[in-house]
């Protein structure tokens, strides 16, 4: 197995929502627009003391955006008002994270939604917060308020806060997706633990023919895209400085450092638990995968997160493989929060 399996620890849910209305308009970033919603709702019912964070995340989006009011077209609009080119220094405080470790990925699909169609999106909760407890106490109460709700801040023409049914949930082992809840019904008797979603991780790809081509799914934020251009000039159009897969690999060490030991951990306490010997593969690797084609564009304005698109390399040695499909898993980069660093290999 992976050195690197055992420092994450991790839950995936997999959730289908089931639109109720006769049409539904979701905002031009659902991830932002979800996590905003979910944590104004645990901000109002947790207790005093652990509500404190969760009110601390509603406050900086209250004072980016506003009240959750809706865009003059009647979608929700619960992204900053502002392009992203033009956010402040600490972008960070500009798309407020929860106070737990969490991604917020909905799938990619349309903006328009009917009755019945159903809107499926990924929750992950990692680290010290992979915790199925706080899912079903805190996580799962607040999009059954948001399924429901019909107050003013959100229930308006074309919203889809009070408009949907929570149709499933499903959580992963290994590769395969497991119902904890069908119909509406909960199933309390599933045992969920944070390692599970490892089972087989690596396995199902040996058989699987060699893949050269990257497809960002999210918007990604590498260091190495922080050109000097941006710092000159934030309104001019940079050209961005496309990842190699060294860049790839060192954010994932990054990554999954800050998941075992806290945000201020470095890239390096991960590459420690490799071998002399493993730690020379990859950057043999690396070094014979270059990019030989990358098209990369702005994201939209709305997401966080810089650059979006596709880029192929030289190739992709299989001793890599196991530590992209990880990468793709946890997301890197920053902005992870809101699904930002998700790829696939085609």
């Amino acid at each position: 197995m992976l050195p690197l399996i055992s420092q994450v620890n991790l839950i995936r849910y997999l959730i289908v929502w089931r639109v109720n209305s006769s049409l539904v308009h979701l905002s031009r970033c659902l991830a932002t627009d979800v996590s905003r919603t979910l944590a104004m709702l645990i901000a109002e019912r947790l207790p005093t003391q652990q509500a404190r964070p969760w009110r601390k995340t509603v406050q900086l989006w209250n004072s980016i955006a506003g009240d959750a009011g809706a865009a003059d077209d009647g979608e929700a609009q619960a992204s900053p008002k502002q392009p992203a080119s033009q956010a402040p220094a600490d972008e960070e405080a500009f798309w407020p994270a929860w106070p737990i470790e969490a991604v917020v990925w909905p799938y990619p699909g349309k903006r328009i939604y009917g009755q019945g169609e159903p809107l499926i999106w990924e929750l992950k909760l990692l680290g010290n917060d992979a915790d199925h407890g706080l899912f079903l106490e805190v996580l799962l109460p607040a999009m059954e308020a948001a399924a429901v709700t019909s107050d003013e801040r959100w229930h308006r023409s074309r919203t889809l806060w009070g408009r949907f049914d929570i149709d499933s949930i499903y959580v992963s082992r290994g590769p395969r997706w497991e119902p904890i809840a069908r119909g509406g019904r909960l199933d309390l008797s599933c045992r969920v633990t944070p390692v599970q979603w490892a089972e087989g991780f690596g396995e199902e790809r040996q058989e699987k023919p060699l893949r050269r081509r990257l497809i960002w799914l999210t918007p990604f934020d590498l260091p190495v895209l922080a050109t000097a251009a941006d710092a000159q000039d934030a309104t001019r159009p940079a050209r961005p400085a496309v990842p190699a897969l060294a860049d790839i690999l060192e954010a994932l060490m990054e990554r999954v450092a800050g998941l075992a030991a806290g945000k201020r951990a470095r890239a390096e306490q991960a590459w420690a638990l490799l071998s002399a010997e493993e730690r020379a593969a990859l950057q043999e690797a690396c070094a014979a995968g270059p990019v030989v084609r990358a098209e990369l564009q702005r994201a939209d304005w709305a997401w966080p997160g810089r650059w979006i698109g596709e880029q192929t390399f030289r190739q992709i040695a299989a001793v890599l493989w196991p530590y992209l499909d990880l990468a793709s898993i946890v997301h890197i980069g920053r902005h992870t929060h809101f699904g930002c660093g998700a790829f696939t290999l085609v």
